[in-house]
């Protein structure tokens, strides 16, 4: 997977491409750890529109980046869920969550 990062203003977005699966742990946390390291950042967008798969794995990152983001009061959305990943996205109740779109 590879994960691209834009900053505007007080908004940070991780363009994810590829697979996210357990695989991709590394680079998903380095590109977290690196926006929620700039003080500036009050909100993350997570742009799924080029991931074509994920796993259980990839949930639970993006669960530990809720806990991370609410911890520091800030908040995350996911944004271009479509096709299959939006479906694993609404079987697994991620709306309640998130804020998806």
């Amino acid at each position: 997977m590879q994960v691209t990062t834009t900053v505007a203003g007080e908004i940070a977005t991780l363009g994810l491409q590829g697979r996210f699966d357990f695989n991709s742990h590394r680079d998903f946390r380095e590109a977290t750890e690196s926006v929620l390291a700039n003080d500036e950042i009050r909100s993350l967008n997570v742009d799924l529109a080029q991931v074509e798969y994920l796993d259980s794995s990839a949930l639970g990152m993006l669960l530990m980046l809720r806990d991370k983001t609410k911890a520091s009061n800030r908040r995350v959305s996911l944004v271009n869920c479509r096709g299959p990943v939006k479906q694993v996205l609404e079987i697994a109740n991620f709306a309640k969550l998130f804020e998806v779109s």
